[in-house]
């Protein structure tokens, strides 16, 4: 691989990329390809490029086509600018069954927009997710890396209040 290829990927992403490359035998380095997209997409505040994608296919030896397989195949993979807070609703059977319609229409009105879309002071996203495998607390939600579950429109609320 060429380094004068690699631009946008920082040291300390490297850093991050090489600690899970050097968990596979050398000739699977591919096998990092998860934990790199993740890496990549905290570099770039929360979402992914194709410029970056595209250098990660380079410092994998990986087709970029199969980065983008993998990067828009997982939903915890964004492709477009995303808020300060990422909240991920679950939709799901579980969740659809204990209320998730109210908790989306609540935070919707709330935050004054609409799945997929950002707040106009880029504080929060909001995105539909399929299961996140917390069925016994539905309706969840995620936001950032912590679930919050058995949602009602006040304990939405004080979750949100708490956030800076």
């Amino acid at each position: 691989m060429s380094d004068s290829k690699i631009k946008l990927i920082s040291d300390v992403s490297r850093q991050l990329i090489d600690q899970s490359v050097a968990k596979y035998p050398v000739d699977q380095k591919q096998s990092a390809c998860m934990p790199a997209l993740r890496v990549l997409q905290e570099q770039n505040g929360g979402w992914l490029t194709t410029e970056l994608m595209d250098e990660l296919a380079i410092y994998l030896d990986m087709s970029a086509i199969a980065i983008y397989e993998v990067a828009t195949f997982y939903s915890m993979y964004e492709h477009k600018p995303v808020g300060k807070h990422k909240l991920c609703v679950c939709t799901n059977i579980s969740c659809l069954l204990r209320g998730s319609e109210g908790v989306v229409e609540h935070l919707e009105s709330k935050l004054g927009i609409k799945m997929g879309e950002v707040t106009v002071d880029g504080k929060f996203s909001l995105k539909e997710v399929e299961c996140l495998g917390a069925c016994v607390g539905a309706p969840m939600m995620q936001i950032d890396r912590v679930y919050h579950e058995n949602l009602t429109p006040e304990k939405i609320d004080s979750i949100l209040d708490g956030l800076e």
